[in-house]
């Protein structure tokens, strides 16, 4: 069973795979020397918007994310997404070998 978080509707692995993110974009924030106002600025966003992402809160918008992706020139991650489909490819590769034969086009 999926343990979810207090606000009760993320589970506890999402909740921890965000902050882990947070913690990621803070640390690329800093090794660039950036000041949250400054990626703020760059993102178009407030200072707290930045903040909030950074301590992995879930409220912050993909477009924003995106867009805090750009302003620290880490915009190409965003492709890293549910690149890798491992799940993916063992339901589709179950299906072809139960299969008899190629379907008709």
């Amino acid at each position: 069973m999926t343990k979810f978080s207090k606000s009760n509707w993320l589970p506890m692995k999402l909740v921890e795979n965000l902050s882990i993110v947070g913690e990621q974009l803070r640390l690329a924030r800093l090794r660039r020397d950036l000041s949250i106002e400054q990626v703020a600025e760059r993102a178009q966003c407030s200072r707290l918007t930045v903040a909030k992402l950074e301590k992995g809160l879930p409220t912050v918008s993909v477009g924003i994310l995106c867009r805090i992706l750009y302003a620290l020139q880490l915009g190409d991650d965003i492709l890293l997404l549910a690149r890798d489909d491992k799940l993916g490819h063992v339901i589709q590769d179950i299906e072809v070998k139960n299969k008899k034969r190629a379907s008709k086009k």
